[in-house]
């Protein structure tokens, strides 16, 4: 999954993915549909991960590595960049900065131990 650091993630983008690996691995172990196995099952004889954790690790590894960038550096500013003007009607979409924060609220992080 390249570049999967950066994407913008939902619940059915990373089923979409899941998917595709599972039966990528499907057909790599050559199991076919009367010899159903669980997902969980697959993951261990094949030594992956959930593609969701996979992201998020892969995310978390990004993040450290534009934190360690000097402060004057683009990529650093874009993390904590504020577009000014008026945004679009409706709900605002999940963008990279907001995928961070939630991860962060689910690991008990904030900026300042990142730092």
């Amino acid at each position: 999954m390249f570049g999967a650091e950066t994407w913008r993630t939902t619940k059915a983008i990373i089923q979409k993915i899941q998917v595709f690996i599972n039966s990528c691995l499907r057909k790599i172990l050559q199991i076919r549909w009367p010899d159903t196995i669980s997902n969980n099952v697959l993951w261990e004889r094949t030594n992956q991960i959930p593609a969701e954790e996979e992201i998020r690790k892969k995310r978390w590894k990004w993040i450290g590595h534009t934190l360690r960038k000097a402060p004057n550096c683009v990529t650093r500013q874009a993390l904590t960049w504020n577009p000014q003007g008026q945004r679009k009607r409706g709900r605002p979409r999940n963008k990279l900065r907001r995928e961070m924060k939630i991860d962060m609220r689910k690991m008990n992080k904030n900026w300042m131990e990142l730092e």
